[in-house]
């Protein structure tokens, strides 16, 4: 008798290996995009909180995220954040998370225009 494997059983499992791995992938990119866009939305959420801190003691909405930093937001080093609009009464912002094939997210208060996909006023919205 000898001992080992032929070779159609090593192609088999070889075979089912790769079956499962392509199965298994997309899902594991799909759990890595949603937990990106959780970040992009907690980092809009405290973005909003400090905003709305900064026009309590300035009575007008911060213009830059630099400002804010400043004032004690914390933001996630790999989101970008881009005020694009910032008066006394709206401001609008951008989210986007540096890792590429991730959706962009936006908010926009009080008279702000609206930015990418937000559409309702004070709803993070992600594309």
């Amino acid at each position: 008798m000898r001992a080992g494997y032929t070779l159609i059983e090593l192609l088999i499992a070889i075979v089912i290996v790769g079956l499962l791995a392509a199965l298994v992938t997309p899902r594991l990119s799909m759990a890595r995009d949603k937990a990106f866009v959780a970040t992009m939305k907690s980092d809009l959420r405290n973005l909003a909180q400090a905003q709305e801190s900064f026009f309590y003691d300035n009575a007008v909405y911060a213009g830059s995220v630099g400002a804010l930093v400043a004032n004690g937001l914390q933001v996630d080093s790999a989101v970008v954040l881009d005020i694009g609009y910032a008066t006394a009464a709206g401001w609008s912002v951008t989210a986007i998370h540096e890792v590429s094939g991730v959706p962009q997210c936006a908010l926009f208060v009080g008279n702000a225009p609206p930015v990418g996909a937000a559409t309702d006023e004070g709803l993070i919205t992600c594309i």
